[in-house]
This record gives C-alpha cells, sequence and structure tokens, in this order.
C-alpha cells in the first residue's frame, strides 16, 4: 500500500505541527493556476453518449468491481449527505429528481446541507487517489455537500506537488487550503474536523466511521487495495487553463475510475459534489434533464459528457497522452 505522508523518517514532526497555520506566500502565477470558468452550465454541448443508469460500459465490469470495493468495506460513508432522509411520495411531477420511480411513486431524497454556512470561496483540496487519509477527507467532503477545487498530487508529480510543498512547507497529504479564513490544514482528521467545525453541524456530528481512528484508516486503506497502483503515479498530460468541472460524489464507482485518471494526469477541477440528498441533483435535473454522474463539463472546449468511459477517453485524448 502506498505510505500517503511523504517523508517518512519526520513523520513524528510532522503529526505535531498538524493544526491550522496561516497562508503562505506564493506567487500570483501559481495560484491562479487553473482559473474557475464562469460558463452557464446550459452553455455546454453534450458530445458524450446518452446516459446509462446503473449500466457498466464493454469491458468496465472488473474495473467497476473493484472500485465498488471502498464503499463496502466503508459501509456507505461518503454516499449521504449529512441529515440524509427519503420518502415516497406520489408522482405528480416528471421534472423532479428521484433516485426511484415506480407505480406512480417516487422516493424523494433531502438532507439539511441547505441549513449549513457555505464557504464564500472555494476550498482547495491536495490529494491523492491512492491515500486512506485522502479519502476519509473526501468523504467529509461528500457528507457535507462542499464544492471543491481538487489539485491532484500523484506520486512524482511536477504540478500541484511542489505548489503544495512551496505553499505549506510539507510533503505531505491530503493538504486543505481555506481561503475564507487563511488557514492551511494538514492531517486528515484536523481537517475533518475543521470541515465539520467551519461548514458543518459541529464536531459532534462526525460520523462514527469518520472518527474511529485505527479502524477508519485500515477500512480506507483496505479499500483501496483492488484498485493499487491505479491513479497513483503521474503520466505525461498537459494542464488544461480553465479548471475542468466535475459532477460527483465519493461513494460512486463510477466517478472513482475517472477520478483516478485526473489524478494520473495531474488534471485540476471543480468537483460538484452531489452525494444522496443533495440539492445539487435536482439542479443537474433542471439543466440537462437528468441526473447521473460522473458527468464532465469542460469550458477550455465547450463541452460536455455522460458515462465514465467516454469522459476517461476524452481525458486522455484531450490532456494526456492519448492512451
Amino acid at each position: 500500500m502506498m505510505i500517503c505522508r511523504c517523508n517518512i523518517s519526520h513523520n513524528r514532526a510532522l503529526l505535531r505541527t498538524s493544526r491550522p497555520q496561516r497562508l503562505s506566500s506564493v506567487t500570483r502565477s501559481q495560484q491562479d493556476a487553473g482559473v474557475v470558468s464562469s460558463i452557464p452550465h446550459h452553455k455546454f454541448k453534450n458530445i458524450g453518449p446518452p446516459p446509462a443508469k446503473f449500466t457498466p460500459a464493454e469491458g468496465q465490469l472488473v474495473d467497476l468491481a473493484g472500485a465498488s470495493l471502498p464503499t463496502a468495506l466503508r459501509l456507505g460513508t461518503g454516499l449521504f449527505n449529512v441529515g440524509y432522509s427519503a420518502k415516497l411520495e406520489e408522482d405528480d411531477d416528471k421534472s423532479k429528481y428521484s433516485v426511484l420511480r415506480f407505480n406512480s411513486q417516487r422516493i424523494t431524497e433531502t438532507s439539511t446541507v441547505s441549513f449549513l454556512r457555505r464557504p464564500e470561496k472555494l476550498l482547495e483540496l491536495y490529494e491523492f487517489e491512492g491515500c486512506p487519509f485522502c479519502k476519509k477527507v473526501r468523504e467529509a467532503v461528500t457528507i457535507l455537500d462542499l464544492d471543491v477545487i481538487v489539485r491532484p498530487c500523484p506520486r512524482d508529480g511536477t504540478t500541484w506537488r511542489p505548489q503544495a510543498i512551496q505553499i505549506g512547507g510539507k510533503s505531505m497529504f491530503p493538504f486543505l487550503v481555506d481561503p475564507n479564513t487563511g488557514n492551511q490544514m494538514y492531517e486528515s482528521d484536523d481537517i475533518i474536523k475543521y470541515l465539520f467545525s467551519q461548514y458543518g453541524p459541529g464536531q459532534e456530528e462526525i460520523p462514527f466511521l469518520l472518527r474511529a481512528g485505527f479502524l477508519t484508516t485500515l477500512t480506507c486503506g483496505l479499500g483501496l487495495v483492488a484498485r493499487s497502483g491505479h491513479g497513483n503515479k503521474a503520466l505525461t498530460s498537459r494542464i488544461p487553463e480553465q479548471l475542468l468541472r466535475m459532477w460527483m460524489y465519493e461513494g460512486s464507482p463510477f466517478v472513482k475510475i475517472v477520478r483516478e485518471v485526473l489524478c494520473e494526469l495531474e488534471i485540476p477541477y471543480l468537483q460538484i459534489t452531489t452525494g444522496r440528498g443533495s440539492p445539487k441533483r435536482q439542479q443537474m435535473m433542471d439543466t440537462y434533464g437528468t441526473f447521473q454522474v460522473p458527468f464532465l463539463e469542460d469550458p477550455n472546449a465547450g463541452v460536455c459528457m455522460f458515462e465514465s468511459k467516454a469522459i476517461i477517453e476524452y481525458l486522455r485524448q484531450t490532456y494526456g497522452g492519448g492512451t
């Protein structure tokens, strides 16, 4: 299993300095790398195949089986928003999002995220796919329905990993930067506590499987074994000028296999988080007539697409070596 905390010989010292710190200086060109696009969602042209819900594309079964293991071992942590609830009601409006429709009924999902404080400026998360500590933080991001800028830092990465070291002074991940408060943080447990305190219902509401210490780390790590080697090492790529937009959430195996490629290619992206109960599921429904993730919007080309296999092919051909 890959060790996520780099500079292992200094681990003990790093652990003692993981509390929130003020932002270090960083060059304007680096901080602005990966501009957030203002293009409205409805302006994108869909160039992908039609969405096929819960249907693996040809040749994907093995990959998806391995990508499903983390969610199974984590008992669904990273699937649902905080305060999630579901109810059965009359299906009198087909424009409303529902996870399931049958016999003129629909299952409506809600959560309490609309009552939580939202960051004015986007949080930035430096992380990489094969790290159990990073996975813990991604689960918290989904639970709290936070949109974040993700800057992938795979092994041998030459783009965001050096930038993270310059900003924070350590080769250690995950690394969170909050421009709203000026805080920067290492240590997954500290980041999770911070997110729940600052943008959630409080630390006392952190789910057990996110605060179970060694058990949390163990189940996160074991879940990555089936896909070990995927999304961990940097490949040759071209970094887009504007951030890609990825509609996604942590618990989806279809999302995971796309995120592996994003990490390998060091492609930064705006994660539009859409866990179960998220009001952003209805937002996608209003814009595109359906809900399905992963869903890619690329403002650099003005295109969008459903279906993980199509997204992976597009990313490799457009920003990678085409393999």
